[in-house]
């Protein structure tokens, strides 16, 4: 499967396999930093992108992401510091904005495959 990939407009300096955010203007998308940030997809641009610089995004299908910590093979994902990869795992009533699925285990800065599929999620009592 290929991935769906769209260029955006980037908001501040942003890197090579991020999770990036909407942004209030349309078209523009910035670095995703928060469980709560509604994720656009991965940044899929080797050089990285400058502020008002062109950048691309995956939007659904398989990527590559920066993981911000250990996280596990089948784990919902969402944004952590620094547009990094991070298991999503709200607390009770808790909601978080999901990136996807991991597709293989990853230990923090290494390249963890994923497939982009947004969603949300709510933590259990």
């Amino acid at each position: 499967m290929n991935p769906h990939t769209k260029t955006f407009i980037a908001s501040g300096a942003i890197g090579h396999r991020r999770l990036v955010k909407f942004t209030a203007t349309d078209g523009v998308v910035a670095l995703a930093t928060a469980a709560t940030d509604l994720i656009a997809g991965v940044t899929d641009f080797p050089s990285g992108a400058t502020d008002g610089g062109r950048i691309d995004v995956i939007q659904l299908g398989p990527a590559e992401v920066v993981a911000g910590g250990n996280i596990g093979a089948g784990a919902s994902f969402t944004a952590g510091a620094a547009g990094a990869a991070v298991a999503a795992a709200p607390a009770a009533g808790v909601n978080n904005v999901l990136g996807g699925f991991t597709e293989t285990a990853a230990a923090a800065g290494d390249f963890v495959r994923v497939f982009v599929q947004r969603g949300h999620i709510q933590g259990a009592a």
